[in-house]
């Protein structure tokens, strides 16, 4: 089989997750999420914690990572946290490259399309849904209100937009910084796999 690498941008909400555990099923690839903080925590000698806290989150310069992480640091009785998130998001950007170059993938949001730019093997994608169905998922799968589930979609979809724009210099969800830009609405998400399935087949057969 050719090689397939497909990166995943997703509103929260919209299945992206879901559906790249279907795709990954289905390829019997591996579809790296939070696995590529263990990964990095485990190669560089941090700790976890370390990449959770900076995890899809922008960098702020410096001196506002000194005093940030003042608090973590006295946690973890270490100064690694005293690490600005630029070099966190270096050291998970060597571990998506050598993941890509090794093996057929999935990688979910941490820029891994701006990150692979130059792998002609990727296929990038971008998951949006109606609010309502998002705000309806993410209530039922936290136990929460749906005014509690918009704050928490506003939130995390500011939040991975601005990581995103900053590392990368595009816009977070607009058509042209994506192969195809899909809403799971229409079709749910088992429906929406298999359509993809037969575009990323199409793709790599196309491929030289």
């Amino acid at each position: 089989m050719k090689k397939i690498i497909l990166n995943i941008g997703r509103q929260l909400g919209s299945g992206g997750r879901s559906i790249a555990a279907i795709l990954a099923a289905h390829y019997d690839i591996t579809a790296y999420d939070r696995k590529l903080i263990e990964i990095a925590a485990q190669e560089s000698g941090l700790c976890k914690e370390v990449f959770e806290n900076a995890d899809e989150k922008k960098s702020y310069g410096f001196f506002h990572s000194i005093f940030s992480n003042r608090s973590a640091a006295n946690a973890f009785g270490s100064n690694e946290s005293y690490l600005s998130n630029d070099a966190l998001f270096k050291v998970q950007s060597d571990i998506i490259r050598d993941l890509a170059e090794r093996e057929s993938c999935i990688f979910i949001g941490r820029c891994a399309d701006y990150i692979l730019r130059d792998n002609p093997h990727c296929i990038n994608l971008f998951f949006t849904a109606n609010l309502e169905d998002r705000i309806a998922r993410m209530a039922s799968e936290n136990g929460i209100t749906a005014e509690q589930a918009a704050e928490l979609i506003e939130k995390t979809d500011r939040r991975r937009a601005a990581y995103y724009n900053y590392y990368s210099g595009k816009t977070w969800g607009a058509a042209e910084s994506y192969d195809l830009c899909i809403n799971t609405s229409h079709l749910g998400h088992e429906v929406t796999a298999q359509m993809l399935i037969e575009y990323i087949d199409k793709r790599v057969k196309s491929e030289k």
